[in-house]
């Protein structure tokens, strides 16, 4: 029984914990400028002005600089010393870097076809799509408004009397 028990405990206190790897800010690359360059979230949080405009090949403005240098500091304070992200908003964001984006026909059709109803019923249904939905819910009731403006000026349609 004691070398049962010691079986038992040798294997409970191998078993590993698997966490998912940290991301590391200079492994994470944005593309800056219309050329295509990429650069490093490491680096764009300490890169100077100057260097900035030559990279991306644009002078930036005094509000563009301010914004860029208030952008660098809340970065600077995401980067741990060892490099690695801190921010779990930053590390979701990476980890969901592909999903949400483009036609999202749901939406598109919930304010097409039902209107300002449509467009709210779509912030009813929580699940990953949910920002999606909404942006083309919106964008589905603004055309069917778009197409009413359009057929009520031109004397097609009198859905105004």
């Amino acid at each position: 029984m004691l070398l049962l028990s010691f079986a038992v405990l040798n294997l409970v206190f191998a078993s590993e914990i698997s966490r998912t790897p940290t991301l590391k800010a200079s492994e994470i690359f944005l593309p800056v400028g219309k050329t295509g360059k990429m650069i490093s979230l490491l680096e764009l949080s300490n890169i100077r002005m100057k260097d900035f405009e030559t990279l991306t090949g644009k002078k930036l403005s005094f509000i563009e600089k301010l914004t860029l240098e208030g952008a660098q500091r809340k970065l600077r304070n995401t980067i741990n010393y060892d490099g690695t992200l801190n921010s779990r908003k930053i590390e979701k964001l990476m980890k969901k870097s592909g999903e949400g984006k483009g036609f999202q026909a749901g939406g598109f059709f919930l304010g097409f076809l039902l209107g300002l109803i449509g467009a709210l019923i779509a912030y009813l249904i929580n699940d990953d799509q949910k920002k999606n939905r909404t942006k083309w819910a919106w964008i589905g009731f603004g055309v069917v408004f778009v197409i009413i403006i359009i057929l009520g000026t031109t004397g097609s349609f009198n859905y105004f009397n």
